[in-house]
C-alpha cells in the first residue's frame, strides 16, 4: 500500500508551517492571540470541548485532532442516526453489520469510548441494542476527537473519542421548529424542537424534542419504526448555580430485521453476486430495541472563577430479538447449502455513573494557568437470556435464489437460558494543568489512576478480571507561530484490561495503547476558516500472544498467554473546515494511515487505509438568497477480507450527494436531499463472518420546515 512514511511526513509538516508563516496577514496585531478567535460558519464552533482534556479548551487549544458535525450539518444533510455523523466525519469510518449493529473506526483501531456531555459512558453491554443508531435529533453537536483518550475516558482503544453534546435550554424566549420529510421506499419523518422560558424572569427554562419516522427499504421484507422523546429542565438556583434535569427516550421497532448478511461465495470458490435488495431475513423476524438515558447536571461558578460541575447519569438499553441466521456456502447451480440457524433473546443493560470535576486557574510565576481534576464512579450491568428453539428449528434453508422470507418459525421454549450475566465497575482520579510558560508556550500535563473491574458469564465463558491504580498520562505542547498559526505535539494512552493467564498463573497486564501526534493548526480569512494537519504514531504494548507448550497452572488446558507488543498504525490527516466566503461554507479532510501488527502484516484490512471527504454550502446571499444549494462526496480507497483461502475485495468507490434548499418565506423552507447520486452499487462491510452487505442504492427526502 502507498502510505506516505513518518519521516516524509514530518518534512511535509515542516515544509508546510514555512509556506503557513509566508501567509500571515501583515495587517494583524502582534498582541492578538489565537484564543481570541471568534469564528463563524454553519460547520465550526466557538464553544470549548471537554472530550479530550476537560480544561474547558477550543478547537485550536486542543493538542489532538477534532472534528465536529454541527446542528447544520446534521440538518443540512439530513444525518438521522451516529453512525451518518461517523461515515461523514474526518478520520473515522463505520461498517453495517447488519440493520440494528454497526462497528466504528479511526486510525486502525474500534471505537469503544463515547461521552454524553463529557461525561464518559458504556455501550453494547448487553450488547446489539441500537446503540450506534441513536438518533441524533437530540444533540447540538457531534465531537470526535482522535487518538487515545484515556485522561478521560479511562479504558478502551486508542483511536477516538465520540461525545454526544445534548441540546440544552437557553432560550428564555419561545423558539424552535417543526418539520415533516418524506423520502424514498415510503419513508416519512415528523419532528418538533421547542424551547422557552418557564418563568418571568426566564430562571426556569424548558425544551422538549420529538421525533417519529417510520418507512420501508431498499432491502426486500424490511421496515422500522422509530420514536424519540427528549426534555430537558433548566433552573437557575443563584446567578452562579445552575441545576439540569433531563431525559430522552428512543425506540425502535423493525420489521423483518437480517442478523448478519450475505453468503460470500459458492461451493466452487466463486464469488456471489446478489442484489442490492436481497435478504436474508425471514417475515417473522424482529428485533425491537429502547434506549432511556436520565441525567442530572449541577454546575457553580465562584466569586474566584472556579467552577464545580457535578453529573449523575443513568443509561438503560433493552433488547428483544426473534431473529434467523443463514450461513455456510451454497451451489452455484441449484442455490443449496446454506443452514438456518434461529435465535430467540431478551437482553437488559443499565449503567448508573457518578461524576464531579472543579476547574479553574491559578497564578504561578506571573502567569496564569488553568487546572482541572476530577472523580467517575460507574457501575453497568448487563443481562442477556435467551429462548431455545424447538420444532421447526435449524432446517435447511433451500434454494436461496427464491428466497422470499417465508420460512418456517420454530416454536420457542418457554424456559430461559443465561447468555450474559456481566457486572463491571470503572473507577477513575484524574486531573490536568496548561502552564503558560510564555505568551506563544502553552504545556498540558496530567493524568489519570483508574480502576477496571468485570466478573460474570458472557456466552459459556466465565469471567473475573481486571485492573486496579493503573496510570494514564497525558502530556501536549503548543506554540503559535504567529497569530494564525499553532504548532503542537501530544502524547496520550489508554489501557484495556485483558482476561489473559501467563504460565504461572498472573493475569497479564492491560492492553496499552499509546499515540503520538504533531501538528498544525491555523486559521484564514480573517479567522472564517481553519485547518488542521496532523501526523500520527499508535502502539499497543502487552498484546496477549499464546505461550506454546505452557497451560494456565489449575486449568483444564487453558493454552498460556504471554505480553508482546501489537499493532502500530502510523499515518496523518488534514482537515478544513469554515466559511470561504459570506455563505459559502465548506468541510473537507483527507485521512491515510497503515497498520499492521509486529511481525508486518496488515491488520484490519476491511477498513478504509484513505478517506477523502467533503461537504460543501453556497447560499446566492446577493441574487437569490432565499436558495441554498450544496453537495458532498465521501471517497475510500480499495478493502479486502480474507477468511481462510478465500478473499473478497471492495473496490475504491465514491459517494455523491447533493442538496438544495429554498425559503419560502422568512421562516418556511423546503429542502431536497440526494444521496448516492450516481446510484454506485457498494459493499458497507465485508469482514463480518464471511458475509457481505450492500450499502443503500439512490435515495431521496423532501422536507417542509417551520421556524418560530
Amino acid at each position: 500500500m502507498n502510505t506516505l512514511p513518518l519521516k516524509t511526513l514530518s518534512f511535509a509538516v515542516m515544509a508546510a508551517l514555512g509556506t503557513s508563516a509566508l501567509q500571515v496577514q501583515a495587517a494583524q496585531q502582534d498582541n492578538e492571540k489565537i484564543e481570541k478567535i471568534v469564528v463563524t460558519g454553519k460547520y465550526t464552533v466557538n464553544e470549548v470541548i471537554d472530550t479530550a482534556t476537560g480544561l474547558g479548551l477550543s478547537l485550536l487549544e486542543t493538542p489532538q485532532s477534532v472534528s465536529v458535525i454541527t446542528a447544520a450539518r446534521i440538518k443540512e444533510q439530513k444525518l438521522d442516526t451516529l453512525t451518518d455523523t461517523v461515515l461523514n466525519a474526518i478520520g473515522v469510518s463505520a461498517k453495517e453489520v447488519d440493520n440494528v449493529r454497526n462497528t466504528l473506526q479511526s486510525r486502525g483501531f474500534d471505537i469503544t469510548n463515547y461521552q454524553i456531555d463529557g461525561v464518559p459512558l458504556s455501550w453494547s453491554l448487553a450488547g446489539d441494542s441500537g446503540e450506534t443508531i441513536a438518533d441524533v435529533a437530540i444533540y447540538e453537536r457531534v465531537e470526535f476527537v482522535r487518538g487515545a483518550t484515556g485522561l478521560l475516558t479511562g479504558a478502551g482503544d486508542p483511536s477516538a473519542s465520540i461525545n454526544l453534546v445534548r441540546k440544552h435550554a437557553n432560550s428564555t424566549d419561545l423558539t424552535g421548529f417543526a418539520s415533516v420529510s418524506l423520502g424514498s421506499w415510503n419513508n416519512k419523518e415528523v419532528m418538533v424542537d421547542v424551547a422557552n422560558g418557564l418563568t418571568n424572569d426566564g430562571s426556569v427554562r424548558g425544551r422538549v424534542v420529538a421525533k417519529y419516522e417510520e418507512g420501508d427499504s431498499y432491502l426486500d421484507l424490511f421496515s422500522d419504526e422509530s420514536t424519540v422523546l427528549y426534555g430537558v429542565l433548566e433552573t437557575d438556583l443563584s446567578t452562579h448555580s445552575t441545576v439540569r434535569v433531563g431525559a430522552s427516550y428512543q425506540r425502535n421497532d423493525p420489521t423483518s430485521p437480517t442478523w448478519g448478511a450475505l453468503p460470500t461465495f459458492f461451493t466452487d470458490g466463486s464469488k456471489t453476486d446478489w442484489e442490492v435488495e436481497k435478504t436474508t431475513a425471514a417475515n417473522w423476524t424482529e428485533w425491537q430495541t429502547t434506549g432511556t438515558n436520565a441525567f442530572v447536571n449541577f454546575s457553580h461558578n465562584f466569586a474566584n472563577g472556579w467552577e464545580l460541575v457535578a453529573n449523575y447519569n443513568k443509561l438503560k438499553y433493552e433488547q428483544d430479538t426473534e431473529l434467523l441466521y443463514l450461513h455456510g456456502q451454497l451451489d452455484k447451480t441449484t442455490g443449496e447449502g446454506l443452514a438456518s440457524w434461529p435465535y430467540k433473546s431478551t437482553g437488559e443493560s443499565n449503567q448508573d455513573s457518578v461524576d464531579i470535576q472543579l476547574k479553574g486557574f491559578y497564578q504561578l510565576a506571573g502567569r496564569e494557568h488553568d487546572f482541572v481534576t476530577g472523580a467517575l464512579y460507574s457501575e453497568q450491568s448487563a443481562d442477556t437470556l435467551t429462548f431455545a428453539a424447538l420444532d421447526n428449528a435449524f432446517l435447511p434453508v433451500g434454494n436461496f435464489y427464491e428466497w422470499d422470507g417465508n420460512f418456517p418459525e420454530p416454536t420457542w421454549g418457554t424456559e430461559t437460558s443465561v447468555a450474559q450475566d456481566m457486572d463491571t465497575e470503572q473507577t477513575g482520579l484524574y486531573a490536568a494543568t496548561r502552564l503558560n510558560l510564555s505568551d506563544e508556550l502553552k504545556v498540558i500535563a496530567g493524568g489519570r489512576l483508574s480502576s477496571w473491574q468485570r466478573e460474570g458469564e458472557s456466552y459459556g465463558v466465565i469471567t473475573d478480571f481486571g485492573d486496579n491504580g493503573v496510570f494514564i498520562p497525558y502530556a501536549g505542547a503548543l506554540y503559535d507561530l504567529s497569530t494564525t498559526q499553532r504548532v503542537y505535539a501530544s502524547y496520550t494512552e489508554i489501557f484495556q484490561p485483558q482476561n489473559a493467564q501467563d504460565r504461572n498463573g498472573d493475569f497479564l497486564d492491560p492492553i496499552k495503547g499509546k499515540s503520538y501526534e504533531v501538528g498544525l493548526k491555523s486559521t484564514y480569512l480573517d479567522d472564517m476558516l481553519q485547518t488542521t494537519l496532523a501526523i500520527f504514531q499508535i502502539e499497543q504494548d502487552n498484546l496477549a500472544q499464546d505461550d506454546v507448550g505452557y497451560i494456565v497452572p489449575g486449568s483444564v488446558n487453558t493454552v498460556a498467554q504471554y505480553a508482546a507488543e501489537g499493532t502500530t498504525s502510523k499515518g496523518f490527516e488534514f482537515e478544513v473546515v469554515g466559511q470561504l466566503t459570506d455563505g459559502f461554507d465548506v468541510h473537507l479532510g483527507y485521512s491515510q494511515y497503515k497498520a499492521e501488527d509486529a511481525n508486518g502484516v496488515e491488520v484490519n484490512t476491511d477498513n478504509p487505509r484513505k478517506q477523502f471527504k467533503l461537504y460543501t454550502t453556497y447560499q446566492f446571499v446577493n441574487a437569490l438568497p432565499e436558495l441554498t444549494i450544496g453537495g458532498g462526496v465521501n471517497w475510500q480507497n480499495d478493502t479486502y477480507s480474507v477468511t481462510g483461502n478465500d478473499r473478497l475485495e471492495q473496490d475504491a468507490y465514491a459517494l455523491v450527494s447533493l442538496m438544495a434548499s429554498y425559503a419560502l418565506a422568512d421562516n418556511m423552507a423546503l429542502q431536497l436531499n440526494v444521496e448516492n447520486l450516481f446510484d454506485e452499487k457498494y459493499y458497507s462491510q465485508i469482514g463480518f463472518f464471511d458475509q457481505y452487505r450492500y450499502g443503500a442504492p439512490r435515495n431521496y427526502s423532501l422536507s417542509f420546515s417551520y421556524d418560530f
